[in-house]
C-alpha cells in the first residue's frame, strides 16, 4: 500500500502525462480540487482534450451555468469556459487525453 497527500501534487492533478503523480498516464488526468466562496478560474479552453468536472460539495458557475452537487458537466475541446465557486466547492476533474500545455486562457 502507497499513502500519499494530495497536496503533494499541482493544484490537486494526480493522475496524468507530468510530475509529480501517483499514476503517469498519458490517456487521461484526474485531480480533486477544493475551492473556497468566491474564488475563481480566468477564461479557457482545451484545444484538444475533454474536460469532465464533478461537482462533489458546493455550488459553481461554470461557463456561464450554475452547479451544484452531483452534476456533471462535459466541456468538449475548443469550448470557452471560465470558472467561480459560489460556495465552498470541492470537484473531481478528468481530462482525456492528458496534455498538460492544451490549455489556452481566453
Amino acid at each position: 500500500m502507497q499513502i500519499n497527500k494530495i497536496d503533494q501534487y499541482t493544484k490537486g492533478w494526480f493522475v496524468g502525462n507530468f510530475s509529480p503523480v501517483v499514476l503517469a498516464s498519458k490517456e487521461f488526468e484526474i485531480a480533486v480540487k477544493w475551492f473556497k466562496a468566491g474564488e475563481k478560474e480566468p477564461l479557457h479552453k482545451q484545444n484538444i482534450a475533454t474536460e469532465i468536472t464533478v461537482v462533489v460539495e458546493g455550488q459553481i458557475r461554470l461557463g456561464g451555468t450554475l452547479f451544484s452537487a452531483g452534476d456533471v458537466i462535459t466541456i468538449p475541446p475548443g469550448e470557452f469556459a471560465e470558472f467561480e465557486s459560489i460556495t465552498d466547492s470541492s470537484l473531481v476533474c478528468v481530462k482525456t487525453p492528458s496534455l498538460p500545455n492544451d490549455k489556452v486562457l481566453g
